[in-house]
């Protein structure tokens, strides 16, 4: 069977939520490590300054063959959401006064789910994307993966980077992974990543993640990757936002 990705190293990116500095440091990372493709993994609004620039550059990367899919806070750029926290909400208003039409328009049009061969590119779970539920267990990870029926499951909304795999008996468990190692992850286990958070860590490291994805060696590489977080969150305190959500992006909670 001729397969279409297995010369390609992938770099997977979530969770950007308008982290223009976050997201040039792990783009230029991601160039330097090899990766020849990208991914979007949901969020690209929300919490930061750059709406505007964050989407217009990944809106670029998908014009010359990049997959992204929506997130929730994308998807409230669009319509009034209960779903997120008055200070999420906060966030989302002064974004929607500073997109454009034209961003508007393509954080509309992108999908909740894409597949390609064996692969699946979800913001939350894919057992019902437009939930938003998140996985955050063995439990709902292996209800993800069936939903997706595909080897692998690539996945943010979490903002944390795991990985979770299939046993013999179908059931995941849960690994957590170094930064930089990487993880063998053969194709006839079924596998779920969590990659991690571009603009927005929640594990105590402001430093933003994402990992790497080579099919043909069959290997998944986390890394994380130091940038200006400080004049991220300065952007974010002379935006007039929240001051908590710059705290946030200074100590990567």
């Amino acid at each position: 069977m001729n397969c279409t990705i297995c010369g390609m190293v992938l770099a997977l990116l979530s969770d950007v939520h308008a982290n223009l500095e976050a997201l040039n440091a792990c783009l230029r990372h991601a160039r330097e490590a090899g990766a020849t493709r990208y991914a979007f993994l949901g969020d690209l609004a929300g919490y930061g300054a750059d709406p505007e620039a964050v989407v217009a550059t990944v809106r670029r990367y998908v014009e010359e063959g990049a997959v992204a899919v929506q997130g929730n806070h994308d998807q409230a750029i669009l319509q009034a959401s209960g779903y997120l926290n008055d200070m999420a909400r906060d966030a989302i208003e002064w974004q929607r006064a500073q997109l454009s039409a034209g961003a508007k328009a393509f954080l509309a049009g992108l999908p909740l789910c894409v597949r390609e061969e064996s692969i699946c590119f979800v913001h939350a779970s894919a057992a019902v994307p437009e939930h938003w539920d998140y996985v955050d267990s063995p439990a709902e990870a292996q209800r993800s993966a069936a939903a997706a029926q595909t080897p692998y499951t690539f996945s943010g909304h979490v903002h944390v980077q795991e990985l979770y795999f299939g046993g013999a008996s179908g059931r995941m468990s849960l690994f957590r992974p170094v930064r930089g190692t990487a993880v063998p992850v053969p194709r006839h286990r079924r596998w779920l990543a969590l990659v991690g958070s571009v603009g927005q860590p929640r594990d105590g490291n402001p430093a933003a993640a994402y990992a790497l994805f080579d099919p043909a060696a069959a290997k998944l590489t986390f890394h994380r990757v130091p940038y200006d977080h400080r004049a991220a969150a300065d952007k974010i305190r002379r935006a007039g936002l929240p001051p908590a959500l710059a705290y946030r992006v200074e100590q990567g909670i």
